[in-house]
């Protein structure tokens, strides 16, 4: 049997039945040797067998039972080897003389035969008595610590050396020639005019003189004929407001027939008179005459109208038939009640939902504006 130590690798439960067999088999031939080469004979008891476990105890390593069969289960477990084991007629083990001879021809593959009955379950043979554990032992001492040996004397530090002697000061040199004297420079040239005096005190004035003799009149001249009165001026503007879009962010969806156009920035307004109430409704305060502009941008051929209180009004009506440009309108538009409500509209009918245009000709955002003027008679 193989017995493990700290460090060293798990012996196999192949190697484990090696060597429990081979353990047995120099047992016997020791015990034969001893024994005056009489054969050891090992009987069982009666329903009992001979087992080889492994030192836990825990696996059957070498099986003979009482009836004869011999069990080394771990050889499920070994390698296949080229050399067969076989017994002649007596049992004796020995290699065979042959396995097999060469590899014929692949044979065409027979008909599957029946599947025969399942075969009887064995008997359980009896457990074998588990061998005692051998003892564990004795760890040996520890050896003794050797001596620290003492540390080495330190050197005495080196005597530092003497300073040198300063050296003597050299003699001062000869002094140079005097240098020749250097021509003189010509002339410099003329400096600059000095700044123009300041103007010298204004003298006291004169006395004045006498009156002249006044002239004679005049003769009075003829009267001219009064002028045509003038036509009246354009009427003023009491009250204004600019609402405005940019495109793209603004109006990003498509404005279908009997929808408003959506005019959701302010502009320049003069006040509460002319108010937003919705992203494309206005409302107009004041009964009067409003000066009413629009220009939109829009990518199909088709029209754009005022309405007021949800009424379109057809003389409002402006368009075009094909191209991406502007429609623009303009329209005098008069109300009959007061905080009456005015929008721009892709008038209903028509066919086609208008797409606002946007970045209209460049990179910059395109604008939209409707601009209301309330005039004054």
């Amino acid at each position: 049997m193989t017995r493990s130590s700290s460090g060293s690798t798990q012996a196999s439960p192949l190697a484990n039945s090696r060597s429990a067999l081979f353990s047995a088999m120099f047992l016997i031939l020791g015990m034969s040797a001893t024994a005056n080469a009489a054969d050891i004979e090992v009987t069982t008891p009666p329903a009992g067998n001979f087992v080889i476990r492994n030192s836990a105890n825990t696996t059957t390593l070498l099986r003979v039972d009482g009836t004869g069969p011999v069990t080394m289960p771990n050889l499920v477990l070994a390698p296949t080897y080229p050399t067969g084991v076989c017994f002649d007629a007596n049992g004796a083990l020995g290699r065979c003389a042959s396995i097999a001879g060469p590899t014929g021809p692949t044979g065409a593959a027979g008909p599957a035969g029946a599947t025969g009955a399942a075969g009887n379950v064995g008997p359980t043979g009896a457990t074998g008595s588990a061998g005692a554990n051998g003892t564990t032992g004795a760890t040996g001492a520890n050896g003794v610590a050797g001596v620290t040996g003492a540390n080495g004397a330190t050197g005495s530090s080196g005597v530092t050396g003497a300073t040198g002697l300063s050296g003597a000061t050299g003699a001062t040199g000869l002094s140079g020639a005097t240098g020749a004297t250097g021509l003189s420079g010509a002339t410099g040239a003329n400096g600059a005019t000095g700044l123009t005096g300041a103007t010298g005190a204004t003298g006291p004035t004169g006395a004045a003189g006498s009156i002249g003799a006044s002239g004679a009149t005049g003769a009075t001249g003829l009267s001219g004929a009064t002028g045509a009165t003038g036509s009246a001026g354009m009427a003023g503007a009491s009250a204004f407001a600019d609402f405005f879009a940019l495109m793209p962010g603004d109006n990003a969806a498509t404005v279908a027939p009997g929808a408003a156009v959506d005019f959701p920035q302010d502009g320049p307004n003069s006040g509460v008179a002319i108010s937003r109430i919705s992203v494309g409704g206005f409302n107009l305060t004041t009964i009067g005459t409003y000066l009413v502009m629009f220009q939109v941008s829009v990518s199909e051929a088709g029209q754009l109208m005022v309405t007021l209180n949800g009424t379109e009004l057809p003389f409002t009506v402006v368009g075009r038939a094909t191209g991406t440009s502007l429609i623009v309108g303009t329209a005098l538009v008069q109300t009959t009640t007061s905080n009456s409500i005015l929008s721009i509209r892709n008038p209903a009918g028509n066919p086609t939902a208008l797409t606002i245009t946007p970045l209209a000709g460049g990179i910059r955002p395109s604008s939209a504006h409707l601009v209301i003027m309330r005039l004054t008679p």
